[in-house]
């Protein structure tokens, strides 16, 4: 992978107004960003918007600290030096945005739970004693997600679920929400989005560190396989998958990255298989091997 234009051969400018520069503990420069924008979309296919300024400042500053570190002149030198792959996972897990909740865009568990469901059984319940499901979380953040389509499967198949090789995997390349994930244990107030029935059937209420906390149910986590990933390197899984849940995603990558992994999505699904994108994505103009059946619900075509 090529490497990003070090920070120090760029020429010097704010990276906002000096009202806001005033404010920092560390001087930002247009320079800095620029530099940790190229790199972070050559290391994740990220693309940062110029208005994403204060984020990264604010994000980066946190780390700076926590390293010692007297400037961003020397988190840059830190980036493009010999231990500069040890930073790599905390600069992407840094500026990778985490916002998920449980049924989340609830219309796509609907879907999942009265249309794809029906139509898996009907095309694989009767293959063998233990027919195959697949279902994919791709950019899974702290797990609401997985644990969701998990819930909406339980309860859709019920005991039948048991005789199905039935398996969710869940994928996300910031490694610390993959940690969280894999442990299933929230903040009690974000289970208010949980339907009431599933919510008392799939969670129990806790007590940690003196604050009250859901927990997942081990039914559910036997469902799901966590792992990290980056979506635009090497996919070690071969698929066939039946749905595939990518949402609000897909806007952090620039147009090539967008159609590399709709192209990817295409290869693994089913035909007939289902892509569930994010409320503001799209395919339009990205691919044609998809028909949309619903409100950002794509159909593999033949």
């Amino acid at each position: 992978m090529t490497a990003a234009t070090p920070a120090s051969q760029n020429p010097a400018a704010p990276a906002t107004t000096p009202a806001a520069a005033g404010r920092r503990e560390f001087p930002f420069e247009k320079r800095h960003f620029e530099f940790i924008a190229r790199m972070l979309h050559q290391l994740a296919g990220i693309a940062l918007a110029p208005h994403k300024v204060e984020m990264v400042y604010s994000r980066l500053a946190r780390r700076l600290r926590e390293l010692n570190l007297a400037d961003f002149d020397a988190y840059c030198a830190l980036l493009e030096g010999e231990d500069g792959g040890n930073e790599i996972g905390f600069l992407v897990n840094a500026l990778t945005t985490n916002l998920t909740s449980f049924f989340r865009e609830s219309h796509h568990f609907d879907y999942l739970a009265k249309t794809v469901v029906p139509d898996i059984r009907g095309r694989h319940g009767g293959e063998s004693s233990h027919p195959r499901l697949r279902i994919w979380s791709a950019g899974c953040s702290s797990g609401q997600e997985p644990y969701t389509i998990a819930m909406v499967l339980a309860a859709a198949f019920g005991p039948e679920l048991r005789r199905w090789d039935a398996k969710i995997l869940a994928t996300d390349i910031d490694t610390h929400m993959i940690e969280t994930a894999r442990r299933g244990v929230y903040p009690a107030e974000v289970a208010a989005s949980i339907p009431g029935a599933l919510r008392d059937r799939f969670t129990r209420r806790l007590r940690e560190d003196g604050e009250a906390k859901i927990a997942v149910d081990e039914e559910l986590k036997r469902l799901i396989t966590f792992k990290p990933l980056n979506l635009l390197e090497h996919w070690p899984m071969k698929g066939p998958f039946d749905a595939i849940f990518c949402r609000n995603v897909l806007i952090y990558f620039d147009r090539a990255g967008r159609t590399q992994v709709i192209e990817n999505f295409a290869r693994l699904l089913e035909p007939g298989g289902c892509l569930f994108l994010g409320h503001s994505e799209s395919l339009y103009g990205v691919s044609n091997r998809f028909r949309q059946t619903g409100p950002t619900i794509y159909r593999r075509l033949p």
